[in-house]
Order: C-alpha cells, then sequence, then structure tokens
C-alpha cells in the first residue's frame, strides 16, 4: 500500500511541476529534479523518507 502511495505522490508532483513550468516559471523544474534524485537515492540506499512519514501516519505496508 505505502509504495503505491509514494508512487503516486512522485508522480504526482513531477507532473505538477511540469505544469507549473510551462504556466509559471522554469524554475520549476527543481521540483521535477528533487523528486528524480530522491527516488534515485531511494533505489540505492533502500530508505525512503516517505516511507516513514507514512509509516508514522498508521499507513499499512
Amino acid at each position: 500500500m505505502q509504495e503505491r502511495i509514494i508512487r503516486a505522490i512522485a508522480g504526482s508532483l513531477i507532473l505538477l511541476s511540469i505544469v507549473l513550468t510551462i504556466t509559471v516559471s522554469i524554475n520549476w523544474l527543481y521540483l521535477t529534479g528533487f523528486v528524480g534524485l530522491n527516488l534515485l537515492q531511494s533505489s540505492i540506499t533502500k530508505w525512503c523518507l516517505m516511507n516513514d512519514i507514512l509509516s508514522k501516519l498508521g499507513v499499512p505496508k
């Protein structure tokens, strides 16, 4: 369950940053880069902050 939520949050943030880049400012691409770097870091270290947050909120694994 947590993995699906994490993927949904990451995908939503990427799509939101693309829309904001087109409509507001190109600087919103930094959000896309930040999400991408966090996904890469998570795949290397097997640690994800969002996973910890969801666990503390009581979302089942």
